[in-house]
């Protein structure tokens, strides 16, 4: 006789074993009609899944958080389902859930057409009107995979055979169509409302570049009709901000086959880099930190002794020398512990915080590329902290404070704080990792944010605290880290004199404010949409002639106000001044100065804002307090 204890604490009992769907008719017939699926003891389930002891349940419905990937999930199936409706030579592979979303990866003997996919979609919706029901059975492995191989599914019969023999196999079908998987899903096709297919890309089978390439169908689905509509309008706006269009339209930056991954950096592109390294440099000089400088090349050995050739060898560039082999870095912390290393160190010394512009390389996938925002070659704004257990709850929350600040300065106000624990592949014991959690948990408690914890998605040597920003359009970027590592430093023998006098080895604290550079000035383009405030644009003021007449003072006006220290240019060229408003316009400078004859003889100039404001005339001493007092960083 079932205890079934309700979220609002009450509590149901039954007489017999029943489903997630009939305690929902129990509780109300309109809460039935709304069940997408269940929550039972804390694990989501369909709503056919049959409860027979005393649980904790709670129905899921379209207000519940879970209820995206739910319906994400269910929606994959519907387009593996259409495909093979309409394509049915077509061999379906794996169809996870993403962010926002999901993917279905399929082989087929041609690629597929926008054509195709707005057949692939109008099937889809055929499929769901049927309200088909949605129903799990479960199969003896091997039975599974010659039930794949018979229908002339090799991927599916290939996954399941990678399968411990002794695991339960579970499978879910709607009308004709059966597919592997764990759940949940929704309880019938006719949940699934709103769903768009986005795009089709490229992947390789099993993510490896030596397998065949499949096709990778990309769509959205979510549980209210208003949602969707807004992330497609912010996914229409994203495109307007992508900073690679951006880039061209406003001269910054460009990328070419012959160094993939990596950036060119312009005159306009490398000003706006140096005001974001500059200011990351006064931070460092005002929060105690003592900047350095590591090699770019270090033998492999060093890489052995961090543990770094063991856990992260595929992404790292090598080269060799004399018989010698090197890895080119992928991170900076191993140069800092052997810079700490020379001398010996008191506890009196510490906390002891280094801090480097540290240019790294990374082997990543070229499908992986995109733009600044996943690059080979990358610079980091890295720190690290040496100091005692004692040491660790005061600098994270001291950090977190300060990487808010930073954050605001940019125009950034949304933090998200998440916990990465332990993964399966580490170094470092059980015990190590216990208390580096703990005090991780307790800095952002002491903090007072709220947070969520990613299980198992910490580095290999530690935990970490991710800070993820939100931009202008909502969208979320990780950016910031904390790690607290005990294990990397004593592999490199870091060791100070402790109070006792005893030899001790120090914690190491691996932090970044805004990571890689180049990725934080994509996220900056996007966020602005290249109209950068005052102290971040690359040029932050024209000056424009209208006439040959003015050419001489637009260029004396120019030359005051870089003197002043301002990035200013002047338009001096022929052209009208309307062509030269309307082009520099679309430069989305913060300030166009248009100076004619009247301006000449009055000793001013006439100010238009971005936007088109017009300022009216001002004296050209006035317009530089103006722009003195304007440029700062933060809001």
């Amino acid at each position: 006789m079932p205890n079934i204890r309700l979220p609002d604490g009450s509590t149901k009992s039954f007489p017999a074993p029943l489903t997630v769907a009939e305690i929902a008719q129990a509780i109300g017939p309109g809460l039935a009609r709304a069940a997408l699926a269940g929550r039972v003891n804390g694990r989501l389930v369909d709503t056919g899944y049959r409860v027979s002891g005393d649980a904790d349940v709670a129905i899921v419905t379209d207000r519940d958080p879970e209820a995206n990937d739910v319906l994400r999930h269910s929606t994959a199936h519907l387009l593996a389902h259409a495909v093979k409706e309409l394509f049915p030579d077509a061999e379906v592979t794996i169809g996870p859930v993403i962010e926002n979303g999901f993917y279905y990866d399929f082989s087929y003997k041609r690629p597929f057409t926008p054509e195709d996919l707005a057949a692939i979609e109008k099937r889809m919706a055929e499929i769901a009107k049927r309200d088909l029901p949605v129903e799990r059975r479960e199969m003896p492995r091997d039975q599974a995979v010659k039930f794949f191989r018979d229908q002339g599914e090799k991927y599916k019969a290939e996954i399941i055979a990678s399968i411990p023999e002794k695991e339960t196999i579970s499978l879910y079908g709607q009308g004709n169509w059966v597919d592997l998987c764990r759940g949940p899903h929704v309880p019938s096709t006719g949940k699934l409302k709103n769903f768009k297919l986005m795009r089709v890309a490229g992947a390789y089978w099993r993510g490896d570049s030596k397998n065949e390439m499949l096709q990778r169908i990309y769509g959205t689905a979510w549980a209210k009709k208003e949602d969707q509509d807004a992330y497609l309008k912010m996914l229409e706006e994203a495109e307007k901000r992508d900073h690679r269009r951006l880039a061209t339209q406003l001269d910054l930056f460009h990328m070419q086959e012959e160094a993939p991954g990596l950036v060119f950096w312009h005159p306009k592109g490398w000003a706006l880099w140096q005001q974001v390294e500059q200011y990351m440099r006064r931070v460092y000089r005002d929060n105690g930190y003592q900047e350095v400088r590591g090699p770019q090349i270090i033998d492999v050995t060093l890489w052995q002794k961090t543990g770094h050739w063991e856990n992260f060898k595929e992404n790292m560039f090598t080269t060799s020398s004399e018989n010698r082999e090197y890895a080119i870095k992928p991170m900076n912390c191993p140069g800092h512990i052997l810079i700490y290393n020379k001398g010996v160190r008191s506890y009196r010394e510490l906390p002891l915080r280094y801090g480097e512009f540290g240019s790294c390389h990374r082997n990543e996938p070229s499908g992986a590329l995109h733009g600044l925002m996943r690059v080979r070659g990358f610079t980091q704004d890295d720190g690290h902290i040496f100091c005692t257990e004692d040491h660790i709850l005061p600098e994270c929350v001291a950090y977190t404070a300060l990487l808010q600040k930073v954050y605001r300065d940019f125009g950034f106000t949304d933090i998200v704080y998440k916990i990465a624990t332990r993964p399966a592949k580490r170094i470092g014991s059980d015990e190590i990792w216990d208390k580096a959690e703990k005090a991780l948990t307790a800095a952002l408690e002491k903090s007072g944010v709220p947070f969520t914890v990613l299980p198992g998605e910490g580095a290999f040597y530690g935990p970490k605290i991710e800070y993820h920003l939100k931009d202008s359009i909502g969208r979320s970027w990780q950016c910031g880290t904390m790690q607290v590592d005990f294990s990397m430093p004593g592999r490199l023998g870091a060791e100070y004199v402790a109070e006792d006098n005893m030899r001790k080895t120090p914690v190491m604290l691996h932090r970044a404010i805004v990571g890689s550079l180049e990725r934080y000035i994509g996220i900056l383009i996007e966020h602005y949409a290249g109209a950068f405030p005052l102290w971040l644009a690359p040029v932050q003021a024209m000056v424009l002639s209208i006439t040959e007449r003015q050419a001489a003072y637009a260029r004396e006006v120019t030359e005051r106000l870089r003197a002043a220290g301002f990035r200013v240019a002047a338009d001096v060229t022929n052209e009208k001044i309307g062509y030269k408003i309307r082009e520099h316009s679309l430069q989305k400078l913060p300030y166009l100065l248009v100076v004619g004859d009247k301006e000449i003889q009055a000793g001013t100039v006439a100010v238009r804002a971005r936007g088109g404001d017009d300022l009216g005339t001002m004296p050209a001493e006035g317009f530089l307090k103006r722009l003195a007092a304007e440029n700062r960083p933060g809001p």
